[in-house]
């Protein structure tokens, strides 16, 4: 548990009160999943549902009845980004207190991992790169964008808790695209074809991306320049990550190995993002990323080209920041192609 974060958090904001209402905080910060719940440094206070379940997963924590949950204190610390009704319901139970945002602080809190948390995204990512394996394999010429992801989610659902986002499944010039939702376009069995997908396992998400190229196909001299491109950009990005370096910065070391190519205003979004329970999660690896990166921080490192009305390719990886680099979750191959 990291319950003892709230304490910290109380006395460096100089509050009276620690309130967590987020599900998905609650369960960073305890390992107990629920959908009702008010967590301060001391007591969870949930319904009866979930009390056997913190007994066994969290015997030390103290509960209390959700019906008697009344903050008390002139400043509450609680999560803006909570639901607006349940933030007037709390705002009426803190009886006039000043109630003070610690989104950030939660945040913050979320974004370096417990080794246990570490071990369940390592166990996702590993997941998802074997269904990407499985799953392309059985991908033939006929098959739409839409069938092709039905295999993924298929086995996601199987060997896993879904789809920790919708996968994204791009034939040929849809993936210039970045977003593209699979629709009925027919893959001629010759044409690259661009996958983003990510498994949930325990609760804890993954992110994927990779590019079929058929091998008894040619892809165009165009496209297979793109794609080493974008794996040069990749590999340096991974390559440059460290402790101590900011998001922008690592940011920046991939945008500058496609803007040397000539290709800078085709890599429109960031090179990545954290993932934990969220598929989206801090620290930013943008051009406004300001986080100074830390060992046990997870990272995608996913630059990516985008010719409209022609070809994409993005490829992603799942980073762990150590003390000396990073070290790459996905094994899934990803060829220089000739």
């Amino acid at each position: 548990m990291r319950t003892e974060e709230l304490n910290r958090i109380k006395k460096e904001r100089k509050l009276d009160l620690v309130v967590v209402m987020g599900p998905q905080n609650i369960r960073a910060l305890t390992g107990i999943e629920l959908d009702r719940g008010a967590l301060t440094e001391k007591v969870l206070y949930t319904d009866f549902r979930y009390i056997p379940a913190v007994h066994r997963i969290a015997p030390g924590l103290k509960t209390a009845d959700i019906k008697r949950f009344r903050p008390r204190g002139k400043r509450i610390g609680c999560e803006y980004s909570m639901p607006h009704d349940t933030f007037l319901k709390l705002r009426k139970r803190a009886n006039g207190a000043t109630l003070v945002d610690i989104s950030d602080d939660l945040k913050a809190v979320r974004m370096v991992k417990t080794p246990e948390e570490i071990e369940k995204l390592r166990a996702a990512e590993l997941l998802t790169c074997k269904i990407w394996r499985d799953a392309s394999a059985k991908f033939k010429a006929g098959m739409t964008e839409r069938e092709m992801a039905a295999e993924i989610k298929k086995m996601m659902v199987v060997r896993g808790d879904g789809e920790a986002f919708e996968t994204i499944v791009c034939v040929g010039r849809n993936a210039a695209e970045c977003h593209h939702v699979p629709d009925d376009t027919v893959w001629n069995g010759k044409d690259p074809v661009l996958v983003d997908m990510g498994v949930k396992l325990n609760g804890y998400c993954s992110d994927l991306t990779r590019n079929l190229v058929p091998e008894p196909s040619r892809p165009s001299r165009l496209y297979r320049r793109i794609y080493n491109i974008v794996l040069k950009a990749n590999l340096a990005a991974i390559a440059a990550v460290r402790p101590g370096m900011t998001g922008r910065a690592l940011d920046r070391v991939a945008r500058n190995v496609i803007a040397k190519e000539g290709f800078g205003k085709c890599f429109g979004h960031s090179l990545g993002h954290g993932v934990g329970l969220d598929v989206h999660e801090e620290p930013s690896v943008s051009k406004k990323g300001d986080t100074v990166l830390k060992p046990g921080m997870l990272l995608t490192i996913e630059p990516g080209i985008y010719l409209e009305g022609n070809l994409g390719v993005r490829i992603e990886d799942l980073v762990l920041v150590t003390e000396t680099g990073c070290e790459v979750l996905s094994p899934a191959p990803k060829d220089i192609l000739p």
